[in-house]
């Protein structure tokens, strides 16, 4: 039972810490927060196109051996077609009362309301999968032994802080208020004790399901960076600015490769 209060205790720790540690980001005052959330956006697409890339898929791969490597490729296809599918649903049913295309001839504004309100969405989905994940790992650590449980709960706080950072960022941007971007990043950080437990008790079965849903996991991420992100940040088309999103994204996956090369 020892090891079992390790895993909660760690667990707790890796997917509560993080967010209340990002979530100083909502003490800021209003006008400097909206300044600072385009800078949070850029730096959260580099964040989860690194942790995709970088860790969550180069695992999925490592884990499912290169015989399934066909099947690891359709889970990515098949997140991304799912969260295709699931963001214009929510569109749908932001805009379809309100006919979006009716009330501006491109529909482009309420369009891109929806769309800020799907990657809210998605996003929340994405990092509960990511925490739960996060969870199985450090339950799997803590029942090889207890210093390399520590170790794998530490990295994982410190790779989860710029990520909940950028989270909070798109889910201001969704339209969440300061409260409830709190609350809910709060919930979504149970996932991982969640992820944690079930390891505990059936590590063996989850480590044969574990690679594809890492890789939906990564598939979420990729969608929200490339589907939902990056054309927002092409409105801004200032040189400064341009090159301010591109040393952000730059140090959003530098920091996402660092900090998943210490966990190893």
């Amino acid at each position: 039972m020892t090891t079992l209060y390790w895993i909660i205790a760690a667990t707790f720790a890796g997917g509560l810490l993080s967010a209340l540690i990002a979530s100083l980001v909502l003490l800021l005052g209003d006008d400097l927060r909206h300044r600072l959330i385009p800078h949070f956006i850029s730096f959260a697409t580099g964040a989860l196109l690194g942790a995709a890339f970088l860790a969550l898929l180069p695992h999925a791969i490592a884990k499912a051996g290169a015989e399934n490597i066909h099947l690891l490729g359709a889970a990515v296809l098949a997140g991304l077609l799912a969260f295709f599918f699931l963001e214009k649903l929510v569109i749908w049913r932001h805009c379809h009362h309100d006919d979006c295309e009716a009330h501006d001839p491109h529909g482009h504004d309420q369009i891109q309301v929806g769309r800020d309100k799907a990657s809210g969405t998605l996003i929340l989905l994405g990092d509960a999968i990511h925490n739960a994940i996060d969870g199985v790992l450090i339950a799997a650590a803590f029942l090889t032994d207890v210093h390399l449980g520590v170790m794998t709960a530490i990295a994982v706080v410190a790779h989860e802080i710029p990520q909940e950072v950028g989270d909070f960022a798109i889910l201001l941007r969704a339209g969440y208020t300061r409260m409830r971007a709190f609350v809910v990043n709060l919930l979504v950080g149970l996932t991982t004790v969640v992820g944690g437990l079930l390891a505990w008790a059936f590590l063996e079965q989850t480590r044969v399901a574990l690679p594809y849903v890492l890789a939906v996991a990564a598939s979420s991420f990729i969608y929200v960076a490339v589907a939902d992100l990056i054309p927002g940040m092409h409105q801004r088309t200032q040189a400064r600015e341009s090159f301010a999103q591109a040393v952000l994204i730059i140090v959003g996956v530098l920091v996402i490769a660092f900090s998943h090369e210490w966990a190893h």
